[in-house]
């Protein structure tokens, strides 16, 4: 699927994944299936139903996504799973979604500006509100279309190391390195 195919798509269907209809609100669920790389560890959860938050099921989001180097535990945006799941929808996922970094320590996020320019001083990952992701055998490009086209925060799209980055922050977009 080309990126105008993709947009078409979402511009038809998008609404419909993001604002269920009144007839589909009762039993809807959000759920996600997610792989930490550095940790191996592996989590379904179902953190919606019927317009409510399940906050138990949050509170193991916020353990899932870690600080994978320090183990600190931090608040994750709701925004933020909300917008994942969507992206989620959007591109027609069926495996897990694979997690690069979600929270991160001030500590962690130094050491990895140290080895990288293409990370932020003052990174949404360490506010709880970003996370980089890739999703086995979605095109990258393709993740990068969802997030753009759901208009909610950053996105930034790394192809070289294979992941998207999105946040909760104001609208925008960037490619690492710059092409």
């Amino acid at each position: 699927m080309d990126r105008r195919d993709f947009l078409k798509t979402s511009a038809l269907f998008g609404a419909a994944i993001i604002i269920p209809s009144r007839s589909h609100a009762r039993n809807y669920e959000k759920r996600l299936h997610l792989y930490h790389i550095h940790t191996g560890e592996k989590l379904s959860s179902t953190y919606w139903v019927d317009g409510e938050y399940l906050y138990d099921e949050i509170e193991q989001l916020e353990y899932f996504l870690r600080d994978y180097k320090t183990d600190e535990i931090h608040k994750i945006d709701i925004k933020l799973i909300d917008y994942l799941h969507d992206v989620y929808k959007l591109v027609g996922g069926k495996k897990e979604i694979y997690v690069i970094s979600g929270y991160r320590s001030p500590y962690t996020n130094y050491l990895l500006r140290r080895h990288s320019r293409g990370v932020a001083k003052k990174s949404f990952h360490m506010l709880g509100k970003a996370i980089d992701i890739r999703i086995p055998h979605v095109h990258l490009s393709t993740v990068r279309y969802a997030a753009l086209s759901l208009k909610r925060g950053g996105v930034g799209y790394y192809p070289r190391s294979n992941f998207v980055h999105i946040d909760t922050g104001d609208p925008r977009y960037w490619r690492y390195p710059r092409s």
